[in-house]
């Protein structure tokens, strides 16, 4: 049975004019597919990146990659969810700027009753992220309590998630953030430090802070403009983990600088290699659901923004005036 939806698509790659808010059709779910009722939906900078470019995709292109909802219609062959959950999700094909829409089942998991649809389109992608890269993308020598590490764009999404989770773990977070309202935001999530590296040399604090030893791992979505800083505030046999590109791609890099500054690592690790499975997806939205159920973590929904309104929603997302999670509203 078909089904009307409002949906926000782009015909071509470009700025934040691009985003026309259509009509679609949407059918039945086929095998391994669900049909779900939108409630929020997620912004995320991957987002950007779609709509802007760097990341090509054939047009025309509905984007989004996080919402929470209730399923209306289920597919042959899904079994952990049934027609009226309550879920939420983080996933690939882009899709979820929409009322609803047929996607895979495979990364959608059952939203606990306690945890709203605000909360839960707000933190799958970007809550996801912060566990793969506290829990999973660990330097060589591991991470123990008390260890440093640095995050930069502390107070976004990721950031603010990161940085409550990492002191739920024992870690001393060392953020950084482009002013001194952001860095006050980042230490009230529980950040230990937070440079304003529009007024300071953050690889030269960060060396203070430690005691001129320098970190085991940077986790970086900045790209471009803290790639050189990053590596310079590592001790040896550090990880820089490049997760985003919110300034730019990294240059190409000369490998041999690794070795020069202390044998170092690099990776650039994403999302989707992580829950390209069920049962990770459901491991990781576990082990998040249940530091969120704790109180440990609080998701802080700071901008909300009606579906229609999305161009202004990107707008203000590059201009780097949002803090925390940011949710397109359908109800």
């Amino acid at each position: 049975m078909s089904q009307k939806s409002k949906a926000i698509r782009i015909d071509r790659q470009g700025g934040p004019e691009e985003l026309k808010l259509v009509e679609v059709e949407v059918g039945d779910p086929g095998a391994g597919e669900i049909r779900v009722r939108h409630h929020a939906v997620g912004l995320n900078f991957i987002d950007v990146y779609q709509r802007n470019g760097l990341y090509p995709f054939p047009m025309p292109l509905q984007l989004g990659m996080e919402a929470a909802g209730v399923v209306e219609a289920v597919g042959e062959g899904v079994t952990h969810l049934a027609v009226g959950d309550r879920v939420a999700y983080a996933s690939q094909p882009p899709g979820a700027y929409c009322e609803r829409r047929v996607m895979p089942a495979r990364c959608v998991c059952r939203l606990p009753d306690a945890i709203s649809f605000e909360t839960g389109a707000a933190m799958m992608l970007k809550g996801l992220t912060a566990q793969y890269l506290l829990k999973k993308t660990l330097p060589a020598e591991g991470l123990q309590p008390g260890d440093f590490v640095v995050f930069h764009a502390a107070a976004g999404g990721v950031g603010l998630i990161a940085c409550q989770w990492a002191k739920a773990l024992g870690l001393q977070l060392i953020g950084t953030a482009g002013s001194d309202a952001k860095c006050e935001l980042a230490l009230a999530h529980g950040a230990a430090h937070c440079i304003n590296y529009s007024r300071e040399n953050f690889a030269e604090r960060v060396k203070q802070i430690t005691g001129g030893k320098g970190v085991k791992v940077v986790y970086d979505s900045v790209g471009k403009d803290t790639f050189e800083g990053s590596l310079n505030s590592l001790r040896p046999f550090g990880l820089l983990a490049s997760f985003g590109n919110g300034s730019g791609p990294v240059p190409p890099v000369n490998i041999g600088q690794l070795g020069a500054k202390g044998s170092l690592y690099i990776t650039r690790p994403t999302l989707f290699t992580h829950i390209a499975t069920r049962e990770s997806t459901q491991a990781m939205a576990d082990d998040l659901f249940a530091v969120v159920q704790s109180g440990a973590v609080k998701i802080p929904v700071d901008q909300r923004y009606r579906l229609e309104d999305v161009q202004q929603a990107h707008r203000d997302l590059e201009a780097r005036k949002t803090t925390g999670c940011t949710v397109l509203t359908l109800d």
